[in-house]
């Protein structure tokens, strides 16, 4: 067998680090209108008949049934019989079959036919019993198709990729592994960074990171590919394209982890060219909005279950040759409501590290357009591990101490393109770019909540505390707050639900309902932990409580006030609100609501107390139920988005049966009163507790009672920004459901002191105290 033309190597030089280069082979960003297939073809056939004496066959204008099958340029080295390509894979060089019609339509026939292998068991014995040839021609080192690509000199974004290249892949070398750091600086690198080993192709990316390049072909399911990409396409043709345009106007914006302009110059030449499960993703999710498209509101939707099969199946194929296409494919298949599974979590978190995703990109020799793409794929996945360890209540896989991402900057955003003349767009465009980032900052402080109070260890140290636990969590707990409200006054006008920019009108879908959904679940998380220590094991209702009145009064009047805000968040999302792209963790997110109120329910020290809190439940389902049908309006996609919180209400309020019944507090105001005249004793001094309060280090500083009587309101602190109205909220914004009995934003506070110490509400959503229903 003939093998490829070697490129001439530098000499080997000794064990010390390499000196940096200071060429950095990067592409200059080519104008986005010339990435149509006529002109990648002009430019491969001017580059072709510029090497002279390197193409002697006789049909030099025309590729080997391989190649065009492939998609590949063909070449045929001087003296050679066969292209390289096909001695590449070993495989007869043949100009038989005639070139195929530009649309591929695949016969039912053959359809039934690829169905048939994917379902048939025999499919992955078969992969089993499949050896893995590993040899120096086997490696693929000189002949990528991307690096054929790259020598093309056409308009393509594809020149010098890691991640992303057609025919290999890449694994990261860390610093433990069977390669020796030291050993791999005497490898000789050639101009492109490459190194051929007999194992494979090493890629240097900077001085310290190395990636181990591995041909696709030798992995399970490689073989079909092709088959599957069409398969795909065929289930959704032929209106690929208007999908493809939903997902980048309603998705992309607000979860931008795909590169808009690489992904549309690979669509346009073929949709072969993709990874079949991040094509068959970016399918299934627009499909959610299928009736927001003129094109398509009228025609029969797809088979939305076979491409979710095919997407299921092609991703455990793609694993085995991981790229950051893999990557993007799972994250977009989680955005499901029913699409979230930990162990799946797992597995992504793991190939991300694989792709080195979790190191620091920013000096890499590598397109400028991928070192955006790595981190704001590596910040989706954190966020993905984080409130996947939230809602599933498991372990992070990701450290503070294993993660050198840097933060995101407006540059790693290079694929947004929009017309500058149009005002509305380009707004969209910068609302989404703050969306995204906004929403990675309150995931590390999410994570620092889960680190501080959640792991086993964290846990473990508040019950050892005993009596003095709820001071340890109270202490833990203020700097994480301070964090979420300096998170919040900081948070862009256009993020803002009382903005007026934030639904310009009713027809425009906003995506910033689960932005402030998620704040209101890191803060429920947060007052969880503090709730939860309130009670003490070794308390009966014969013995004294063992932690002070006035610190368990504080701590409970602040969790109601939580509960309150985030119950009128809810009670007022409006129908653009709620058909718009929504987090994966929305649908928890919307259940952490009302766990939250069963458990202040269930620990409510008097009856009084508790039947307010089965009333308010009563009421968050009603609102639930309608954000249901508002979710699944003219166009909406969404109208499973609070079943799941509504079934899991229905659930923890069920067991609620089974608790003892309650006394009857009939001096609740004057023992509000007494408390409130206790403020200033030794034993609770340091300790009173508010989001915006300020006091003694070390404790938690009261916040200062509103003038206008309301507990405080989430959003801008400053005079004259929340006082337009008590309840209401936010200035212009109208309320999006109206509750059937009194709302939650005017209700619910108790006399006299209560109203002193209660602690400020998370701001915009202004909670009114009332003497109607005090308990």
């Amino acid at each position: 067998m003939s093998t490829p033309t070697a490129i001439a190597r530098t000499a080997p030089i000794a064990i010390a680090s390499r000196k940096p280069r200071n060429i950095e082979p990067l592409i200059e960003t080519p104008p986005s209108n010339l990435t149509s297939r006529a002109q990648l073809s002009a430019s491969m056939s001017s580059s072709a008949s510029g090497e002279s004496g390197t193409n002697v066959r006789s049909r030099k204008d025309r590729p080997c049934d391989a190649c065009r099958r492939r998609k590949s340029r063909c070449v045929i080295n001087e003296g050679q019989t066969s292209c390289v390509l096909c001695q590449f894979h070993t495989q007869e060089c043949t100009f038989v079959q005639s070139p195929q019609p530009r649309k591929r339509k695949l016969n039912t026939e053959g359809k039934e036919e690829s169905i048939a292998k994917r379902r048939s068991p025999d499919r992955a014995d078969e992969r089993r019993r499949k050896p893995t040839e590993s040899s120096v021609s086997s490696t693929g080192a000189t002949n990528s198709l991307v690096e054929d690509m790259a020598n093309i000199g056409g308009p393509t974004l594809l020149k010098r990729t890691l991640g992303l290249q057609n025919d290999r892949y890449s694994q990261y070398i860390g610093p433990t592994t069977d390669f020796e750091p030291s050993l791999i600086d005497l490898s000789p690198f050639d101009p492109q960074d490459e190194s051929l080993l007999s194992r494979g192709t090493l890629r240097k990316v900077s001085d310290v990171d190395t990636f181990l390049m591995l041909p696709d072909y030798n992995t399970p399911g490689y073989e079909h590919a092709v088959e599957d990409a069409d398969a795909i396409e065929n289930i959704v043709a032929p209106h690929g394209p208007a999908l493809l345009e939903l997902y980048f106007r309603i998705i992309h914006p607000n979860f931008p982890i795909l590169q808009k302009t690489v992904f549309y110059e690979k669509y346009n030449r073929s949709y072969r060219e993709f990874s079949p499960p991040i094509l068959a993703a970016v399918y299934i999710l627009a499909i959610n909005w299928w009736d927001h498209s003129e094109e398509l509101v009228n025609v029969p939707r797809p088979d939305l279950r076979e491409l979710e099969r095919l997407a299921r199946v092609t991703l455990a194929d793609a694993m085995y040759r991981p790229k950051l296409s893999t990557v993007q494919a799972g994250l977009l298949l989680s955005q499901r409501p029913e699409g979230d599974q930990w162990a799946p979590t797992a597995q992504l978190v793991a190939i991300g590290q694989e792709l080195g995703l979790h190191l620091d990109c920013s000096a890499w020799k590598i397109p400028p357009w991928e070192r955006g793409l790595r981190k704001r794929l590596a910040w989706a996945l954190y966020m993905q591990d984080k409130w996947g360890s939230l809602v599933h209540g498991r372990p992070s896989h990701i450290f503070a101490s294993n993660w050198a991402v840097q933060p995101l900057s407006q540059n790693d955003f290079s694929d947004v393109e929009f017309d500058e003349n149009d005002s509305i767009e380009s707004a969209e465009y910068e609302r989404g770019r703050l969306l995204f980032t906004q929403m990675i900052i309150l995931s590390q402080i999410l994570a620092e909540v889960l680190d501080t109070f959640y792991t086993l260890q964290a846990m473990a140290t508040v019950t050892a505390a005993g009596p003095q636990g709820t001071h340890l969590v109270l202490q833990l707990a203020k700097p994480v707050q301070l964090k979420l409200k300096d998170w919040f006054s900081g948070l862009p006008a256009c993020l803002r639900m009382d903005s007026s920019t934030a639904t310009p009108n009713m027809s425009k879908l906003s995506s910033t309902g689960f932005l402030h959904l998620a704040y209101f679940a890191t803060e429920i998380t947060l007052h969880r932990r503090i709730i939860r220590s309130l009670s003490s094991p070794a308390s009966t209702p014969d013995t004294k409580p063992a932690l002070d009145p006035y610190i368990l009064h504080i701590c409970r009047s602040a969790a109601k006030t939580r509960l309150i805000s985030a119950m009128d968040f809810v009670n007022r999302l409006t129908s653009s609100h709620l058909r718009s792209f929504w987090y994966f963790a929305s649908k928890t997110n919307f259940a952490l609501i009302g766990t939250f109120g069963s458990l202040l329910w269930a620990t409510a020290p008097g009856r009084e107390e508790a039947e307010w809190y089965r009333r308010r439940l009563g009421e968050y389902r009603w609102t639930l139920g309608v954000s249901c049908k508002g979710g699944s309006g003219e166009g909406g996609g969404n109208q499973r988005l609070t079943e799941f919180a509504m079934g899991m209400l229905d659930t923890s309020t069920g067991l609620l049966k089974a608790l003892p019944e309650k006394p009857a507090l009939s001096r609740v105001g004057s023992e509000s009163e007494n408390l409130g005249r206790s403020r200033n004793r030794s034993g609770t001094e340091g300790y009173a507790f508010g989001s915006f309060g300020t006091g003694p280090a070390g404790g938690f500083g009261i916040g200062a009672p509103r003038g206008d009587g309301s507990v405080g309101s989430y959003g801008d602190v400053s005079a004259g920004r929340d006082g337009e109205g008590e309840g209401s909220f936010g200035i212009g914004m109208r309320s999006g459901l109206a509750s059937p009995s009194t709302s939650v934003s005017s209700s619910g506070g108790s006399q006299g002191g209560y109203e002193a110490y209660l602690a400020p509400a998370p701001a915009g959503y202004s909670v009114r105290t009332s003497h109607e229903e005090g308990y």
